[in-house]
Protein backbone atom coordinates (compact mmCIF):
# COMPACT_ATOMS: atom_id res chain seq x y z
CA UNK A 1 0.00 0.00 0.00
CA UNK A 2 0.84 3.63 -0.70
CA UNK A 3 -0.12 5.63 2.55
CA UNK A 4 -1.30 4.75 5.75
CA UNK A 5 -4.93 4.58 5.95
CA UNK A 6 -6.53 7.47 7.55
CA UNK A 7 -9.33 5.76 9.22
CA UNK A 8 -6.80 5.66 12.86
CA UNK A 9 -6.74 9.25 13.01
CA UNK A 10 -9.86 10.35 11.77
CA UNK A 11 -12.70 10.70 14.05
CA UNK A 12 -15.46 10.02 11.81
CA UNK A 13 -13.80 8.19 9.02
CA UNK A 14 -15.11 4.62 8.69
CA UNK A 15 -13.21 1.04 9.60
CA UNK A 16 -10.24 0.49 7.32
CA UNK A 17 -11.08 -2.39 5.61
CA UNK A 18 -9.71 -6.12 6.61
CA UNK A 19 -5.59 -6.82 5.75
CA UNK A 20 -5.21 -8.84 3.06
CA UNK A 21 -2.27 -11.76 3.23
CA UNK A 22 1.02 -10.27 3.98
CA UNK A 23 0.77 -6.97 5.93
CA UNK A 24 0.74 -3.73 3.63
CA UNK A 25 3.90 -1.66 3.68
CA UNK A 26 3.01 2.06 4.77
CA UNK A 27 6.02 3.52 2.39
CA UNK A 28 5.02 7.36 3.76
CA UNK A 29 4.89 7.80 7.44
CA UNK A 30 2.34 11.03 7.29
CA UNK A 31 -1.55 10.06 7.51
CA UNK A 32 -3.69 11.17 5.11
CA UNK A 33 -5.05 14.85 7.14
CA UNK A 34 -8.47 15.01 8.05
CA UNK A 35 -8.84 18.44 8.53
CA UNK A 36 -10.56 20.52 7.48
CA UNK A 37 -13.16 18.02 6.75
CA UNK A 38 -15.67 20.36 4.96
CA UNK A 39 -17.39 19.66 2.31
CA UNK A 40 -16.15 21.71 -0.93
CA UNK A 41 -19.24 24.21 -1.25
CA UNK A 42 -20.92 24.19 -4.66
CA UNK A 43 -21.04 27.38 -6.76
CA UNK A 44 -23.70 29.57 -6.19
CA UNK A 45 -24.23 31.12 -9.29
CA UNK A 46 -24.46 28.99 -13.01
CA UNK A 47 -21.55 27.56 -13.89
CA UNK A 48 -18.99 29.63 -16.18
CA UNK A 49 -18.55 28.56 -19.68
CA UNK A 50 -15.94 26.09 -20.20
CA UNK A 51 -14.73 28.56 -22.59
CA UNK A 52 -14.18 31.64 -20.34
CA UNK A 53 -10.50 31.61 -20.44
CA UNK A 54 -9.95 33.31 -23.70
CA UNK A 55 -7.14 35.88 -24.17
CA UNK A 56 -10.34 38.48 -25.23
CA UNK A 57 -13.50 39.43 -25.13
CA UNK A 58 -14.55 38.64 -28.59
CA UNK A 59 -12.48 35.58 -28.53
CA UNK A 60 -14.48 34.45 -25.72
CA UNK A 61 -17.82 35.58 -27.84
CA UNK A 62 -17.09 33.45 -30.58
CA UNK A 63 -16.19 30.49 -28.03
CA UNK A 64 -19.71 31.18 -26.53
CA UNK A 65 -21.46 30.66 -29.61
CA UNK A 66 -19.45 27.79 -30.96
CA UNK A 67 -20.99 24.47 -30.80
CA UNK A 68 -19.70 22.28 -28.34
CA UNK A 69 -18.97 18.33 -28.55
CA UNK A 70 -20.03 16.73 -25.28
CA UNK A 71 -16.82 14.03 -25.09
CA UNK A 72 -16.86 13.80 -20.99
CA UNK A 73 -20.33 14.26 -19.23
CA UNK A 74 -21.05 18.05 -18.33
CA UNK A 75 -19.51 18.26 -14.83
CA UNK A 76 -20.58 20.88 -12.53
CA UNK A 77 -17.76 23.49 -10.76
CA UNK A 78 -17.98 21.41 -7.82
CA UNK A 79 -17.14 18.53 -9.09
CA UNK A 80 -14.04 19.88 -10.45
CA UNK A 81 -13.25 21.72 -7.33
CA UNK A 82 -13.56 18.06 -5.22
CA UNK A 83 -11.42 16.32 -8.04
CA UNK A 84 -8.85 19.14 -7.35
CA UNK A 85 -8.84 19.10 -3.65
CA UNK A 86 -8.62 14.94 -3.94
CA UNK A 87 -6.16 14.68 -6.40
CA UNK A 88 -3.80 16.76 -4.03
CA UNK A 89 -4.48 14.94 -0.91
CA UNK A 90 -4.30 11.38 -2.81
CA UNK A 91 -0.44 13.32 -4.28
CA UNK A 92 0.87 13.63 -0.37
CA UNK A 93 -0.12 10.49 0.57
CA UNK A 94 1.01 8.11 -1.93
CA UNK A 95 4.63 7.52 -2.80
CA UNK A 96 5.20 7.68 -6.79
CA UNK A 97 8.49 5.59 -7.03
CA UNK A 98 6.57 2.95 -5.56
CA UNK A 99 3.98 3.50 -7.87
CA UNK A 100 5.60 3.26 -10.37
CA UNK A 101 6.95 -0.20 -9.77
CA UNK A 102 3.77 -2.05 -9.80
CA UNK A 103 1.56 -2.92 -13.02
CA UNK A 104 -0.71 -0.83 -14.18
CA UNK A 105 -3.56 -2.92 -12.73
CA UNK A 106 -2.50 -3.14 -9.56
CA UNK A 107 -1.47 0.60 -9.62
CA UNK A 108 -5.19 1.43 -10.15
CA UNK A 109 -6.40 -0.56 -7.89
CA UNK A 110 -4.45 0.83 -5.41
CA UNK A 111 -5.35 4.40 -6.56
CA UNK A 112 -9.36 3.18 -6.10
CA UNK A 113 -8.78 2.33 -2.52
CA UNK A 114 -7.14 5.39 -1.58
CA UNK A 115 -9.45 7.54 -3.46
CA UNK A 116 -12.56 5.99 -1.88
CA UNK A 117 -11.40 6.79 1.88
CA UNK A 118 -10.28 10.40 0.69
CA UNK A 119 -13.57 10.74 -0.16
CA UNK A 120 -15.07 9.37 2.69
CA UNK A 121 -12.95 11.23 4.69
CA UNK A 122 -13.67 14.48 2.90
CA UNK A 123 -17.44 14.00 3.47
CA UNK A 124 -17.90 14.25 -0.34
CA UNK A 125 -21.52 14.87 -1.70
CA UNK A 126 -21.59 13.21 -4.88
CA UNK A 127 -24.13 10.40 -6.54
CA UNK A 128 -22.47 6.88 -6.55
CA UNK A 129 -21.92 6.92 -10.78
CA UNK A 130 -20.39 10.93 -9.98
CA UNK A 131 -17.52 8.89 -7.71
CA UNK A 132 -16.79 6.41 -10.00
CA UNK A 133 -16.37 8.59 -12.41
CA UNK A 134 -14.13 10.53 -9.63
CA UNK A 135 -11.93 7.88 -9.49
CA UNK A 136 -11.55 7.12 -12.78
CA UNK A 137 -10.51 10.65 -13.76
CA UNK A 138 -8.06 10.79 -10.88
CA UNK A 139 -6.69 7.65 -12.33
CA UNK A 140 -5.90 8.51 -15.44
CA UNK A 141 -4.55 11.70 -14.07
CA UNK A 142 -2.00 9.84 -12.37
CA UNK A 143 -1.30 6.91 -14.65
CA UNK A 144 -2.13 8.21 -17.96
CA UNK A 145 -3.19 10.85 -20.18
CA UNK A 146 -5.78 13.20 -17.69
CA UNK A 147 -8.61 14.25 -19.95
CA UNK A 148 -7.33 12.94 -23.36
CA UNK A 149 -8.08 9.19 -22.58
CA UNK A 150 -11.76 9.82 -23.87
CA UNK A 151 -10.13 11.33 -26.66
CA UNK A 152 -7.30 8.42 -27.39
CA UNK A 153 -9.57 6.28 -27.04
CA UNK A 154 -12.09 6.78 -29.87
CA UNK A 155 -11.25 5.65 -33.26
CA UNK A 156 -13.29 8.06 -35.50
CA UNK A 157 -11.18 11.23 -34.23
CA UNK A 158 -7.94 11.61 -36.51
CA UNK A 159 -6.67 14.85 -34.75
CA UNK A 160 -6.76 16.12 -31.02
CA UNK A 161 -5.90 19.84 -30.89
CA UNK A 162 -5.07 21.22 -27.14
CA UNK A 163 -5.04 24.55 -26.88
CA UNK A 164 -4.17 25.81 -23.55
CA UNK A 165 -6.03 23.84 -20.72
CA UNK A 166 -9.90 24.99 -21.51
CA UNK A 167 -9.61 24.67 -25.46
CA UNK A 168 -9.65 21.19 -26.69
CA UNK A 169 -10.37 20.43 -29.98
CA UNK A 170 -10.95 17.37 -32.27
CA UNK A 171 -11.17 16.63 -35.80
CA UNK A 172 -13.75 13.79 -37.20
CA UNK A 173 -14.95 13.01 -40.05
CA UNK A 174 -12.67 16.07 -41.77
CA UNK A 175 -14.72 18.29 -39.82
CA UNK A 176 -12.72 20.15 -36.54
CA UNK A 177 -15.01 20.76 -33.76
CA UNK A 178 -14.89 22.31 -29.85
CA UNK A 179 -15.37 19.70 -26.62
CA UNK A 180 -15.94 20.13 -23.16
CA UNK A 181 -12.83 18.74 -22.48
CA UNK A 182 -10.74 20.82 -20.24
CA UNK A 183 -6.86 20.12 -18.12
CA UNK A 184 -7.28 21.50 -14.21
CA UNK A 185 -4.74 24.27 -15.57
CA UNK A 186 -1.87 24.77 -17.92
CA UNK A 187 0.24 22.96 -15.67
CA UNK A 188 -1.62 19.53 -15.55
CA UNK A 189 -1.30 19.99 -19.41
CA UNK A 190 2.64 20.81 -19.31
CA UNK A 191 2.71 17.65 -17.00
CA UNK A 192 0.86 15.15 -19.07
CA UNK A 193 2.92 16.97 -22.65
CA UNK A 194 6.66 15.57 -20.47
CA UNK A 195 4.90 12.04 -19.69
CA UNK A 196 4.19 11.78 -23.43
CA UNK A 197 7.46 12.93 -24.77
CA UNK A 198 9.94 11.39 -21.98
CA UNK A 199 8.34 8.06 -23.29
CA UNK A 200 10.59 8.24 -26.36
CA UNK A 201 13.26 9.80 -24.75
CA UNK A 202 12.87 13.65 -25.65
CA UNK A 203 12.32 16.70 -23.50
CA UNK A 204 9.88 20.08 -23.58
CA UNK A 205 10.59 22.81 -21.09
CA UNK A 206 11.52 26.25 -21.67
CA UNK A 207 15.11 25.51 -22.51
CA UNK A 208 13.66 23.25 -25.43
CA UNK A 209 9.89 24.39 -25.69
CA UNK A 210 9.45 22.45 -29.42
CA UNK A 211 9.19 18.91 -29.58
CA UNK A 212 8.34 16.06 -32.23
CA UNK A 213 7.29 12.72 -30.22
CA UNK A 214 4.85 9.77 -30.64
CA UNK A 215 2.70 7.82 -28.73
CA UNK A 216 2.88 3.71 -27.88
CA UNK A 217 0.50 3.21 -31.30
CA UNK A 218 2.45 5.47 -33.62
CA UNK A 219 0.06 8.86 -32.63
CA UNK A 220 2.19 11.82 -34.11
CA UNK A 221 2.92 14.35 -31.69
CA UNK A 222 3.60 17.79 -31.26
CA UNK A 223 4.51 19.98 -28.39
CA UNK A 224 5.40 24.02 -27.87
CA UNK A 225 5.43 24.91 -24.59
CA UNK A 226 5.76 28.77 -23.26
CA UNK A 227 7.20 31.13 -23.50
CA UNK A 228 6.92 30.44 -27.29
CA UNK A 229 3.07 29.30 -26.64
CA UNK A 230 1.61 32.36 -25.13
CA UNK A 231 -2.00 31.04 -23.71
CA UNK A 232 -0.62 27.53 -22.61
CA UNK A 233 0.90 24.78 -24.01
CA UNK A 234 -0.09 23.27 -27.39
CA UNK A 235 -0.45 19.77 -27.91
CA UNK A 236 -1.14 18.44 -31.42
CA UNK A 237 -1.76 14.74 -32.29
CA UNK A 238 -2.43 12.86 -34.96
CA UNK A 239 -4.06 9.27 -34.15
CA UNK A 240 -3.82 6.25 -35.98
CA UNK A 241 -6.40 4.11 -36.41
CA UNK A 242 -5.74 0.96 -34.81
CA UNK A 243 -7.26 -1.01 -37.50
CA UNK A 244 -4.93 -0.51 -40.17
CA UNK A 245 -6.31 0.75 -43.40
CA UNK A 246 -6.20 -1.26 -46.63
CA UNK A 247 -6.45 -0.79 -50.04
CA UNK A 248 -9.87 -2.16 -50.27
CA UNK A 249 -10.78 0.12 -46.89
CA UNK A 250 -9.53 3.24 -49.50
CA UNK A 251 -12.06 1.81 -52.08
CA UNK A 252 -15.14 1.73 -49.84
CA UNK A 253 -13.98 5.16 -48.81
CA UNK A 254 -14.01 6.21 -52.43
CA UNK A 255 -10.31 7.90 -51.87
CA UNK A 256 -9.71 5.57 -55.08
CA UNK A 257 -11.40 3.55 -58.11
CA UNK A 258 -11.29 0.11 -58.22
CA UNK A 259 -8.95 -0.07 -61.14
CA UNK A 260 -6.90 3.04 -59.67
CA UNK A 261 -6.49 0.63 -56.46
CA UNK A 262 -4.83 -2.09 -58.64
CA UNK A 263 -2.58 -0.22 -60.96
CA UNK A 264 -1.38 1.30 -57.03
CA UNK A 265 -0.49 -2.58 -56.09
CA UNK A 266 1.26 -3.25 -59.32
CA UNK A 267 2.92 0.22 -58.38
CA UNK A 268 3.83 -1.35 -54.99
CA UNK A 269 4.12 -4.73 -56.03
CA UNK A 270 6.79 -4.03 -59.08
CA UNK A 271 8.98 -1.95 -57.18
CA UNK A 272 8.98 1.48 -58.68
CA UNK A 273 10.17 4.38 -57.23
CA UNK A 274 7.46 6.41 -55.49
CA UNK A 275 6.75 9.44 -53.68
CA UNK A 276 3.63 10.98 -52.18
CA UNK A 277 2.80 14.42 -52.35
CA UNK A 278 -0.22 16.31 -50.52
CA UNK A 279 -0.83 18.66 -47.80
CA UNK A 280 -1.34 18.53 -44.40
CA UNK A 281 -3.92 16.48 -43.44
CA UNK A 282 -4.03 15.01 -46.53
CA UNK A 283 -3.65 11.49 -45.70
CA UNK A 284 -0.08 10.65 -46.88
CA UNK A 285 1.44 8.77 -44.30
CA UNK A 286 -1.79 6.27 -44.22
CA UNK A 287 -1.75 6.16 -48.02
CA UNK A 288 2.10 4.99 -47.90
CA UNK A 289 1.40 2.47 -45.09
CA UNK A 290 -1.26 0.65 -47.30
CA UNK A 291 1.10 1.08 -50.08
CA UNK A 292 3.87 -0.39 -48.50
CA UNK A 293 1.46 -4.21 -47.78
CA UNK A 294 2.20 -4.71 -51.30
CA UNK A 295 6.14 -5.06 -50.74
CA UNK A 296 7.32 -8.75 -50.95
CA UNK A 297 7.79 -10.60 -47.22
CA UNK A 298 11.49 -11.68 -48.16
CA UNK A 299 12.75 -8.01 -48.68
CA UNK A 300 14.75 -6.11 -46.25
CA UNK A 301 13.29 -2.60 -45.33
CA UNK A 302 14.80 0.02 -43.68
CA UNK A 303 12.49 3.14 -42.64
CA UNK A 304 13.96 6.58 -41.48
CA UNK A 305 11.69 8.97 -39.73
CA UNK A 306 11.58 12.13 -37.46
CA UNK A 307 8.74 9.95 -34.91
CA UNK A 308 8.25 6.48 -36.13
CA UNK A 309 4.73 6.40 -37.02
CA UNK A 310 4.82 3.69 -40.29
CA UNK A 311 3.52 0.20 -39.02
CA UNK A 312 5.07 -1.96 -41.64
CA UNK A 313 3.66 -5.29 -41.62
CA UNK A 314 6.70 -7.09 -43.20
CA UNK A 315 8.58 -9.75 -41.18
CA UNK A 316 12.23 -7.72 -42.11
CA UNK A 317 11.89 -4.28 -41.13
CA UNK A 318 14.39 -2.17 -39.52
CA UNK A 319 12.95 0.67 -38.54
CA UNK A 320 15.19 4.49 -38.03
CA UNK A 321 14.39 7.54 -35.70
CA UNK A 322 16.07 11.18 -35.92
CA UNK A 323 17.41 12.14 -32.48
CA UNK A 324 17.37 16.11 -31.19
CA UNK A 325 20.48 17.69 -29.88
CA UNK A 326 20.67 17.71 -26.35
CA UNK A 327 20.76 20.66 -23.32
CA UNK A 328 24.56 21.09 -24.60
CA UNK A 329 23.91 21.31 -28.62
CA UNK A 330 24.87 18.01 -29.42
CA UNK A 331 24.07 14.32 -30.15
CA UNK A 332 21.83 15.40 -32.97
CA UNK A 333 21.00 13.02 -35.75
CA UNK A 334 19.12 14.17 -38.50
CA UNK A 335 16.70 12.54 -41.33
CA UNK A 336 20.34 12.84 -43.84
CA UNK A 337 22.61 10.87 -41.67
CA UNK A 338 19.35 8.15 -41.49
CA UNK A 339 19.10 7.81 -44.91
CA UNK A 340 23.35 7.77 -45.44
CA UNK A 341 23.30 5.15 -42.95
CA UNK A 342 20.85 3.13 -44.78
CA UNK A 343 23.34 2.56 -47.66
CA UNK A 344 25.65 0.20 -45.35
CA UNK A 345 23.00 -1.52 -43.94
CA UNK A 346 21.95 -3.49 -47.46
CA UNK A 347 18.44 -2.43 -47.37
CA UNK A 348 16.43 -3.91 -50.40
CA UNK A 349 13.97 -0.46 -49.92
CA UNK A 350 14.40 2.86 -48.01
CA UNK A 351 11.32 4.36 -46.71
CA UNK A 352 10.94 7.88 -45.60
CA UNK A 353 8.77 8.67 -43.40
CA UNK A 354 8.79 12.73 -44.69
CA UNK A 355 11.18 13.86 -47.30
CA UNK A 356 11.94 17.62 -45.77
CA UNK A 357 15.71 18.77 -46.61
CA UNK A 358 18.49 18.24 -48.31
CA UNK A 359 18.03 14.39 -47.26
CA UNK A 360 16.20 14.63 -50.87
CA UNK A 361 19.27 14.15 -52.23
CA UNK A 362 20.54 10.88 -50.69
CA UNK A 363 17.08 9.59 -51.37
CA UNK A 364 17.39 9.94 -55.21
CA UNK A 365 20.89 8.63 -54.97
CA UNK A 366 19.53 5.71 -53.02
CA UNK A 367 16.81 5.34 -55.73
CA UNK A 368 19.19 5.28 -58.49
CA UNK A 369 21.67 2.70 -57.42
CA UNK A 370 19.75 -0.23 -56.85
CA UNK A 371 17.30 0.53 -53.64
CA UNK A 372 14.38 0.20 -56.20
CA UNK A 373 11.01 0.45 -54.67
CA UNK A 374 11.88 3.13 -52.46
CA UNK A 375 8.90 5.68 -51.29
CA UNK A 376 9.05 8.66 -49.61
CA UNK A 377 6.32 11.80 -48.81
CA UNK A 378 6.89 15.15 -49.19
CA UNK A 379 3.87 18.24 -48.39
CA UNK A 380 3.24 19.62 -52.05
CA UNK A 381 -0.19 20.81 -53.97
CA UNK A 382 0.40 19.19 -57.23
CA UNK A 383 2.59 16.19 -59.27
CA UNK A 384 4.60 19.51 -60.64
CA UNK A 385 4.92 21.28 -57.68
CA UNK A 386 6.33 17.90 -55.83
CA UNK A 387 9.24 17.81 -58.21
CA UNK A 388 9.82 21.75 -58.10
CA UNK A 389 10.22 21.03 -54.03
CA UNK A 390 12.37 18.22 -54.84
CA UNK A 391 14.97 20.23 -56.82
CA UNK A 392 14.37 23.28 -54.42
CA UNK A 393 15.17 20.74 -51.32
CA UNK A 394 18.51 19.54 -52.71
CA UNK A 395 19.40 23.18 -54.12
CA UNK A 396 18.82 24.40 -50.61
CA UNK A 397 21.55 21.79 -49.32
CA UNK A 398 24.12 23.67 -50.80
CA UNK A 399 25.62 21.01 -53.62
CA UNK A 400 26.01 23.37 -56.15
CA UNK A 401 24.64 21.29 -58.50
CA UNK A 402 23.28 22.47 -61.83
CA UNK A 403 19.41 22.69 -62.26
CA UNK A 404 19.52 20.54 -65.35
CA UNK A 405 21.90 17.85 -63.21
CA UNK A 406 18.95 18.28 -60.46
CA UNK A 407 16.05 17.55 -63.22
CA UNK A 408 18.36 14.43 -64.44
CA UNK A 409 18.34 12.76 -61.01
CA UNK A 410 14.87 12.77 -60.32
CA UNK A 411 13.74 11.39 -63.72
CA UNK A 412 16.00 9.01 -63.52
CA UNK A 413 15.19 8.22 -59.83
CA UNK A 414 11.43 8.63 -59.33
CA UNK A 415 9.31 7.00 -61.33
CA UNK A 416 5.15 7.45 -59.89
CA UNK A 417 4.32 10.80 -58.00
CA UNK A 418 0.67 10.19 -56.16
CA UNK A 419 -0.97 13.13 -54.86
CA UNK A 420 -3.38 13.06 -52.27
CA UNK A 421 -5.18 15.66 -51.09
CA UNK A 422 -8.30 16.85 -48.68
CA UNK A 423 -11.61 18.33 -49.69
CA UNK A 424 -13.43 20.58 -48.83
CA UNK A 425 -16.00 18.83 -47.34
CA UNK A 426 -12.88 17.06 -45.09
CA UNK A 427 -12.89 13.92 -47.13
CA UNK A 428 -9.61 12.23 -48.52
CA UNK A 429 -9.34 11.66 -52.46
CA UNK A 430 -6.35 10.53 -54.37
CA UNK A 431 -6.64 12.79 -57.31
CA UNK A 432 -3.35 12.22 -59.47
CA UNK A 433 -1.24 9.19 -60.12
CA UNK A 434 1.22 10.69 -61.98
CA UNK A 435 4.53 8.91 -63.82
CA UNK A 436 7.71 10.34 -64.64
CA UNK A 437 8.00 10.14 -68.24
CA UNK A 438 11.36 12.33 -68.66
CA UNK A 439 13.49 15.12 -69.70
CA UNK A 440 12.91 17.49 -72.57
CA UNK A 441 15.51 19.95 -72.94
CA UNK A 442 15.12 21.11 -69.41
CA UNK A 443 11.67 20.59 -68.30
CA UNK A 444 10.49 17.06 -67.11
CA UNK A 445 8.02 15.30 -68.70
CA UNK A 446 4.85 13.61 -66.84
CA UNK A 447 1.76 12.05 -67.77
CA UNK A 448 -1.36 11.19 -65.37
CA UNK A 449 -2.47 7.76 -65.19
CA UNK A 450 -5.64 8.27 -63.07
CA UNK A 451 -7.21 11.92 -61.96
CA UNK A 452 -10.14 12.60 -59.59
CA UNK A 453 -12.82 14.87 -61.27
CA UNK A 454 -15.10 16.95 -58.77
CA UNK A 455 -18.29 17.02 -60.59
CA UNK A 456 -20.43 19.10 -58.16
CA UNK A 457 -21.58 18.39 -54.35
CA UNK A 458 -24.80 16.55 -52.67
CA UNK A 459 -27.68 18.67 -50.51
CA UNK A 460 -25.16 18.08 -47.91
CA UNK A 461 -22.20 19.71 -48.88
CA UNK A 462 -20.39 16.78 -49.51
CA UNK A 463 -18.19 16.83 -53.13
CA UNK A 464 -19.31 14.87 -55.83
CA UNK A 465 -16.67 13.35 -58.44
CA UNK A 466 -15.17 10.73 -59.44
CA UNK A 467 -11.50 9.09 -60.59
CA UNK A 468 -11.06 9.05 -64.63
CA UNK A 469 -8.40 7.01 -66.68
CA UNK A 470 -6.28 8.93 -68.76
CA UNK A 471 -6.24 6.53 -71.26
CA UNK A 472 -2.82 5.68 -71.72
CA UNK A 473 -2.26 1.91 -72.22
CA UNK A 474 1.02 1.37 -71.48
CA UNK A 475 2.57 3.24 -68.63
CA UNK A 476 6.04 3.85 -68.58
CA UNK A 477 6.53 0.91 -66.11
CA UNK A 478 4.78 -1.06 -67.95
CA UNK A 479 8.32 -3.34 -68.60
CA UNK A 480 8.90 -3.58 -65.36
CA UNK A 481 5.67 -4.55 -64.15
CA UNK A 482 6.82 -7.39 -66.85
CA UNK A 483 9.89 -8.17 -65.36
CA UNK A 484 7.89 -8.85 -62.07
CA UNK A 485 5.24 -11.01 -63.85
CA UNK A 486 2.42 -8.27 -63.67
CA UNK A 487 1.81 -6.80 -66.99
CA UNK A 488 -1.37 -8.82 -67.36
CA UNK A 489 -2.84 -7.18 -63.78
CA UNK A 490 -1.93 -3.75 -64.98
CA UNK A 491 -3.25 -4.11 -68.15
CA UNK A 492 -6.91 -5.75 -67.06
CA UNK A 493 -6.80 -2.45 -64.46
CA UNK A 494 -5.86 0.19 -67.27
CA UNK A 495 -8.66 -1.66 -69.75
CA UNK A 496 -11.20 -1.51 -66.60
CA UNK A 497 -10.66 1.78 -66.02
CA UNK A 498 -11.17 2.85 -69.47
Amino acid sequence: MFGKRAGEHAEKAPAPPPASAGAPVSVRPKPIEQAPAKPVQRASGPAPSNMSAGPSGIEQLRAAQAPVTEIVRPQSDYYHATKTTIFNALINTIDLSQLAQLDAKSAAEEIRDIVAELVAIKNVSMSVAEQEHLVQDIINDVLGYGPLEPLLSRDDIADIMVNGASRVFIEVSGKVQLTNVRFRDNAQLMNICQRIVSQVGRRVDESSPICDARLPDGSRVNVIAPPLALDGPTLTIRKFKKDKLTMRNMVEYRSISPEGARVLGVIGACRCNVLISGGTGSGKTTLLNTLTAFIDPSERVVTCEDAAELQLQQPHVVRLETRPPNLEGQGQITMRDLVRNCLRMRPERIIVGEVRGPEAFDLLQAMNTGHDGSMGTLHANSPREAISRMESMITMGGYGLPSKTIREMIVGSVDVIIQAARLRDGSRRITHITEVVGLEGEVIITQDLFVYEITGEDAEGRVIGKHRSTGIARPRFWERARYFGLERELAEALDAAE
